[in-house]
């Protein structure tokens, strides 16, 4: 594939509220309809696109680009938020909608397009055989944006043209790095525990002290202790792990925050703490509700006053010693549904934001910039955010939907596939976190064991979920070996087989091929193994 962003593109359609209008093209790079002008300027193989439109709102802008595309290809694109288990190198799709970006390999040579991250509006990509359609959503919930007099940087589009010989993993990863210009990355590499995956909600402060004892003892590193995560069920209106929202101050479970933080430093674990941004049930709170939802309120980003409640409410867990912050949800109560439902629709909620005058994606930017800006120095895990959007403001991403405690076929589709299939993204975008291993009896051992070495020896974040009470002399001699391992940085892993497959069993870790068995026939038949591969 040549780089079409080079030229001009052959069509370019705007959407309004009356519906679609092909614009005409006035000179090299303006592009008109009605009142609404489009100007893509192209510079060192990008393509910037401005949009005014000061009496018009404006939805959607597509360009096309007319390019005949013959001969065998497979491409690979990515998702709105996490990963859903089905990312995968597939044929041509038209339908087939790529947000963010996409690849293409021809069997040598792998090339992309994409935009930069930070993008103003939400970008995605079709391609068919006779050639690409590059769309940016502009809207401002279900309507269209009302920019006034302001010009609105779209996006950038940039590509990729890889050579023979470039590996496709190793092509996919340096094209991740031309949209990322600043990626944010931990000081250090991120390993612990999250009680999640077998807690699920219904915890306690002593619990979690004892927690912390369980993997502080597991951890041999003094330069890089390991984190502990209180996940949902700390707050006060929490329901079992009903995902709740505020206000966010403990409950009779969780008393004292403050102390709770403390005791854990002097066990020897770092502190880390789960909240939802949007969701509350504070009755001090009555300017900036938005709808009505999950059990409380669902605040507008829109509104400065929310902005304001948000950055305070994380910054007393800051204050109150917690060192790493997840917080989650915040698309789902952005836009009504999760990234697998979007499509080319990403907004499903009929409820206006305050603030008409700016898109989706600017309000959520702008949310981001908050939560990082109110961390201070401790980091940030986005669970459910907008891929393009966290990358250089959160330092953690959560790439896929939740592995399980319950279920090893969730933990294999969606763990498996999500660590592999965004692994280009790690240290190019952020710190790349495929999720938890939850170690109960619901989950064949032979299986998870799997699992635990894959993580521990890709290079990204190991969470572990367990109860002390119920893991055996085996299982914890296994963690304790990855936490050492995990502890020192270490080169990205790499999918040998992601051609070939959505869940690849050959990786290439810390410099060693590996191979897995996911299914639990096949693992049964694996011979007992010491962690001596990864030494």
């Amino acid at each position: 594939m040549t780089l079409i962003i080079n030229s001009e593109p052959n069509a370019v359609l705007i959407e309004t509220e009356l519906g679609w209008s092909a614009a005409s093209r006035l000179s090299e790079g303006h592009w008109q309809v009605k009142g609404i002008e489009l100007t893509i300027a192209q510079h060192n193989g990008t393509a910037a696109i401005q949009l005014e439109a000061p009496g018009t709102p404006v939805k959607t802008i597509k360009l096309r680009w007319i390019e005949p595309l013959r001969g065998p290809l497979t491409v690979l694109g990515d998702h709105w938020e996490r990963a859903y288990g089905d990312l995968e190198w597939r044929g041509i799709v038209p339908e087939r909608t790529m947000p963010w970006y996409f690849l293409t390999h021809n069997g040598s040579v792998t090339s992309g397009y994409g935009v930069k991250t930070g993008a103003h509006s939400f970008c995605y990509w079709h391609l068919d055989r006779e050639g690409i359609t590059f769309s940016a959503d502009v809207r401002n919930g279900s309507e269209g944006v009302q920019l006034g007099q302001r010009r609105l940087d779209v996006a950038e589009i940039v590509g990729y043209e890889g050579v023979e010989g470039e590996s496709s993993f190793a092509a996919a990863t340096r094209f991740c790095a031309v949209m990322c210009e600043r990626p944010l990355m931990p000081a250090q590499p991120v390993y612990g525990g999250n009680n999640w995956y077998y807690a699920y909600g219904n915890s306690s402060h002593q619990e979690i002290l004892e927690d912390s004892k369980f993997m502080s003892s597991l951890a041999s590193s003094a330069a890089n202790r390991p984190y502990m995560v209180i996940d949902d069920g700390w707050q006060l209106t929490s329901g079992g792990g009903a995902c709740n929202g505020g206000p966010w101050v403990g409950n009779k479970q969780f008393p004292r925050m403050e102390q709770l933080a403390g005791e854990m430093k002097e066990i020897g674990v770092k502190p880390g703490i789960w909240f939802r941004p949007l969701l509350t049930n504070d009755s001090d709170v009555t300017e900036g509700i938005r709808y009505t939802a999950g059990g409380g309120n669902v605040l507008d980003p829109s509104v400065r006053s929310v902005l304001d409640y948000i950055a305070e409410s994380q910054s007393r867990m800051v204050s109150w010693g917690f060192e790493m912050i997840k917080h989650d949800f915040t698309t789902f109560d952005i836009l009504g549904q999760w990234g697998f439902q979007m499509k080319s629709r990403t907004n499903a909620l009929t409820q206006r934001f305050h603030d008409r005058s700016r898109t989706t994606a600017e309000i959520i930017l702008e949310l981001y910039r908050v939560l990082r800006k109110s961390a201070g120095s401790s980091i940030i895990i986005g669970c459910n955010t907008v891929s393009h959007l966290a990358a250089g403001l959160f330092e953690i991403q959560r790439t896929g939907d939740d592995t399980s405690g319950k279920s090893w076929e969730r933990t294999r589709y969606m763990g498996v596939n999500t660590l592999a299939f965004r692994m280009p993204q790690h240290g190019t975008f952020y710190s790349h976190d495929a999720d938890c291993i939850g170690i109960t009896d619901q989950i064949p051992w032979e299986l998870n064991r799997q699992w635990l070495d894959l993580l521990a020896g890709s290079g990204t974040p190991l969470f572990v979920s367990a109860s002390p009470s119920s893991v055996t002399k085996e299982q914890e001699a296994a963690i304790r070996a990855a936490f050492d391992l995990a502890a020192e940085p270490l080169p990205p892993g790499v999918p040998l087989d992601w051609h070939e497959t959505t869940c690849p069993s050959r990786w290439l870790l810390n410099g060693k091929e590996r191979e897995f068995a996911w299914s639990r026939e096949s693992a049964a038949l694996l011979t007992s193994e010491d962690n001596s591969w990864w030494k």
